[in-house]
């Protein structure tokens, strides 16, 4: 059975740090590329940032470099989302993808909340 755990989520004052954690089980999390994606009330899902699955140079949105690293510890099966100088425009569901050519699997996702 495959799973994507997002944890991490919360309310966050802005300029505050969160950092997120997918928990991937019932495949083998090394062959995948992993990222984080979010979607805002009323917008469409975007890529927030990437890492392909021998953690090489990442990729990220331009709203979130030099804010935001993604990074993966195979030998735990987890990808993670350090983000830092958060914005109250990160507000969003934040949610957490692995692909391997066609197949691609989905987490539930987590809030993550940007306000004083």
């Amino acid at each position: 059975q495959v799973q994507l755990v997002e944890s991490g989520g919360g309310l966050v004052q802005p300029g505050g740090s969160l950092r997120l954690s997918c928990a991937a089980s019932g495949f083998t999390f090394s062959r995948f590329a992993m990222s984080w994606y979010r979607q805002a009330p009323g917008k469409e899902r975007e890529l927030v940032a990437a890492i392909t699955n021998a953690a090489g140079r990442p990729n990220y949105a331009d709203s979130v470099k030099g804010r935001f690293t993604i990074s993966r510890d195979n030998a735990k099966n987890t990808v993670y989302l350090q983000m830092n100088s958060l914005k109250p425009e990160d507000t969003a569901v934040y949610y957490c993808n692995a692909r391997t050519g066609i197949i691609y699997y989905w987490g539930q996702g987590t809030q993550v909340t940007v306000s004083s």
